[in-house]
């Protein structure tokens, strides 16, 4: 770190440099490269099973997953808690299988935060540098400087134990990086934060990466969360990835059946083709896409349009009759339950805006539109 607080590059801990050509585009500082990483737990179940997966060097990533999904696994494989039972992990193109956690260029900001509740502020975050070795007055030059860059100064001397949920969050993520890792990963870090602070971190979190520029690493399975801080997400399910992606793609475009329903709300259907249109649950429907085959169609809640009754568009595919049964108020939207003709629900979600034409009540009689560009097919 230089006089003025900048965090600059950490020297490379000692590691086997990596030989194959083809892995010459994952050698950035700060990049990561998975290939085949497998952990197998009590029982012959894989918690992690055969992932390939790069992390570009500087990006907010985040794995994203229900409980038990491996998700928090591959981390501690990638910090070096956990050993791989099979595979290759390369951070900045080094082979790191047989680098210990402390010799890796990687720090962890842990759920817990587990921070050293008998010492203050300032020593919680030098800590690290103590036990390398670092001389005292570049130690307190570089600790200073988090501190400032994580407005935690005014509390230095403060014990861990006297602190907020905010500040030990501040303390942990300041720990990790005043040792200048190459990555930064964080586990679930800001679950046990209430809902108002826990957004207002996230934004900070996030400024914070792209100042700095380190590569982070963020595990949740919290999809607004992901949402909101990510670059790119993986999503994972029973040891597996489902799908990679910067947010926008994930979410519009997404892969499958779980992809699209662990990340937001959605209405899928099987279908089979008739003619140039697919036929559904709800009735035959008009889809921009190519059909070759039987499939899943998708769309989102937020994609549909609702008219009264009386005012549903003729001349236009995918116009269906129905009733509103649940009106779910939800502050910046409402969600709808329909009931179609052929007792069939779809859900529908529209803003609460001064354009919006009026809001519906249970009970009344509404036409839906999907317009045949909003609906996705997705494998089962």
């Amino acid at each position: 770190m230089s006089a003025t607080g900048s965090i600059t590059p950490g020297s490379a801990p000692p590691a086997k440099a990596a030989t194959d050509s083809s892995e010459s585009s994952v050698n950035a500082r700060g990049a990561i490269s998975l290939r085949g990483i497998t952990r197998i737990f009590a029982g012959s179940i894989p918690a992690v099973d055969r992932i390939d997966l790069d992390i570009h060097p500087g990006e907010f990533f985040t794995l994203l997953g229900p409980s038990g999904c491996g998700k928090t696994t591959l981390l501690r494989m990638i910090a070096g808690f956990e050993t791989p039972d099979a595979g290759r992990i390369l951070i900045s193109g080094r082979e790191m299988q047989d680098v210990p956690p402390h010799k890796r260029a990687v720090n962890t900001v842990f759920q817990s935060y587990a921070l050293f509740p008998h010492l203050n502020v300032e020593q919680n975050i030098g800590f690290g540098l103590k036990m390398q070795g670092v001389a005292r007055p570049e130690r307190k030059k570089r600790v200073d400087a988090i501190m400032e860059l994580m407005q935690i100064g005014a509390f230095a001397a403060r014990n861990a134990g006297q602190l907020s949920g905010g500040q030990r969050q501040r303390v942990a993520l300041a720990r990790a990086l005043v040792n200048e890792p190459e990555v930064v990963l964080l586990d679930e870090p800001l679950s046990a934060l209430d809902a108002k602070l826990r957004a207002e971190l996230q934004i900070e979190l996030l400024r914070m990466q792209k100042r700095l520029g380190m590569t982070f690493i963020f595990v949740t399975h919290d999809q607004h969360e992901a949402l909101v801080m990510s670059d790119r997400i993986g999503v994972m399910s029973k040891g597996n990835i489902q799908q990679v992606g910067p947010v926008l793609d994930v979410y519009e475009k997404p892969k499958n059946v779980f992809v699209a329903e662990f990340l937001g709300l959605s209405n899928i259907w099987a279908f089979a083709p008739s003619g140039q249109t697919a036929r559904t649950a709800i009735g035959e429907l008009t889809i921009a896409a190519p059909l070759t085959g039987p499939g899943m169609a998708m769309i989102r809640p937020e994609k549909l349009w609702i008219f009264n009754d009386s005012a549903a568009p003729t001349d236009r595919p995918n116009v269906f009759m129905g009733t509103i049964r649940e009106a779910i108020y939800m502050g910046a939207s409402t969600q709808y339950r329909i009931e179609l003709a052929n007792q069939q629900f779809i859900l529908a979600l529209d803003t609460n805006n001064q354009a919006a034409e009026r809001s519906w009540r249970p009970g009344e009689a509404v036409a839906v539109e999907l317009k045949p560009e909003n609906i996705m097919l997705i494998e089962a």
